[in-house]
């Protein structure tokens, strides 16, 4: 269904790692499509918003980046990824009055048809609870709530085979339940604020929605995973980020040797002592090496070798396009941008999602995992394979396909259209009373 009149959507994001740039091909296409789109987000990602055609309002209450610096950043999940999880929510939870008051307070300002929330952050989700207002989520990654039938976020692992697999995976997700849940009284104090019942746990605020989308494949995803009554899988959502430099190959034209692109985060995750790992493990290696920073880690604290050129940033799509393979930290866009490129995957993970995005490839043969902590001759035997070995650029290849066919397929603009112009029924069911936002 495409939307046959004018329609106002207000996007609301933060800057919290790699979740921004996805999200713009989606503002663009709207914008293109003759629609109003406001992104509300921190000021730093006000290029990426206007660059795809829509309005930019900055968070006032709720916190506000302005730059890219690393003391900003989330927080570094070395410490544990449970640790870094319960952060993760103890932030969320903690901020969701503000973003809930700054969110109500732009659409008192100027209504929206839809309200389309970034499905971490709770806050948003509140307001729009508070005031009826229609509102739909979406993500940027796999589930960042734990699911029935597979690991949760942040354990690592991958598909369960036995019973005794099974089980771990079941202790697991109770645990990660709990240690969200732990950081549900202080959301359930911003409902009181705003005259809302209690929840009985931390992801049941997702419920104000009317559908939520999760913004990857349902082919790079586990099968096994049971998605609630309003979650679709929407395709991949890829992009480069507007600030990328233009890219300009440092080596000359007639170098036969293949390209390996390295894109690590970029937040900062203390990976300097990693990229210079892999920077030498691919000294020795018959390849181009072009290592791409992001931000948060500096040129000068890396010591590059002969066959490898240091760059603040790149178009990674652009690039991908020439490239051998992809060393990253399994950050779920670098993923899905080498998947889709058929591009097999060193994966080093640091927290969040990554060692669960790294579980997904290896398990489908399409590359290979190490640790943080992996030397760098354990690197440099895990680049070799790769080079080596044709299995792993065929499996990426047959997942990238199917990856891809997704994206081709993927009817995410025009349902979020229907959504916002049927009133809030249509293949959704209803969606939540409207109230007056006067």
């Amino acid at each position: 269904m495409t939307a046959c009149r004018s329609l106002s959507f207000l996007f609301a994001t933060a800057h919290l790692g790699g979740n921004v740039s996805p999200v713009m091909p989606i503002v663009r296409r709207l914008a293109g499509a003759g629609h109003k789109v406001r992104v509300m987000s921190d000021g730093v990602n006000r290029l990426d918003a206007e660059a795809a055609g829509a309005q930019f309002r900055p968070w006032r209450r709720a916190p506000n980046r302005t730059d890219r610096g690393r003391e900003g950043d989330p927080p570094d999940w070395s410490v544990s990824d449970k640790e870094g999880i319960g952060m993760v929510a103890r932030f969320l939870a903690g901020t969701a009055l503000a973003y809930a008051e700054d969110t109500i307070e732009e659409l008192r300002r100027e209504p929206a048809d839809l309200l389309i929330c970034y499905d971490m952050l709770l806050g948003p989700m509140l307001g729009a609870e508070a005031i009826g207002q229609r509102l739909a989520l979406l993500g940027t990654m796999i589930s960042f709530f734990p699911l029935p039938g597979i690991a949760p976020l942040g354990s690592g692992l991958g598909m369960a085979r036995t019973e005794k697999e099974k089980a771990a995976q079941d202790a697991a997700r109770l645990e990660m339940s709990a240690i969200f849940d732990a950081a549900l009284p202080e959301l359930n104090a911003a409902r009181a604020r705003l005259g809302l019942a209690p929840l009985d746990h931390l992801a049941d605020q997702c419920h104000a929605a009317s559908v939520h989308w999760l913004g990857t494949a349902r082919a790079f995803d586990f099968e096994a995973a049971v998605l609630r009554p309003t979650m679709r899988y929407a395709g991949p959502l890829i992009g480069d980020p507007a600030w990328a430099e233009p890219w300009h190959s440092p080596w000359d034209k007639g170098d036969a040797r293949p390209l390996v692109l390295v894109g690590f985060s970029t937040s900062f995750q203390n990976h300097a002592a990693v990229l210079q790992r892999v920077i030498d493990a691919a000294s020795s290696l018959p390849v181009r090496l072009l290592v791409t920073l992001g931000g948060p880690i500096e040129a000068d604290e890396l010591v590059p070798a002969g066959n490898t050129a240091v760059v603040r940033s790149a178009p990674h799509l652009e690039i991908m396009k020439e490239a051998l393979l992809v060393i990253t930290h399994g950050g779920h866009g670098t993923v899905m941008a080498a998947l889709m490129h058929g591009l097999p995957l060193l994966i080093i993970p640091h927290g969040r999602d990554q060692a669960d995005n790294a579980a997904r490839v290896v398990g489908r043969g399409a590359g290979l995992s190490v640790p943080r902590t992996a030397s760098t001759e354990e690197i440099r035997a895990a680049l070799a394979r790769l080079i080596a070995e044709p299995t792993f650029r065929a499996a990426a290849g047959r997942l990238g396909e199917a990856v891809n066919k997704e994206a081709r397929e993927s009817t995410l603009v025009a349902e979020i259209e229907a959504l916002a112009g049927d009133g809030g029924g249509g293949p959704y069911g209803p969606g939540p009373q409207e109230k007056a936002l006067a």
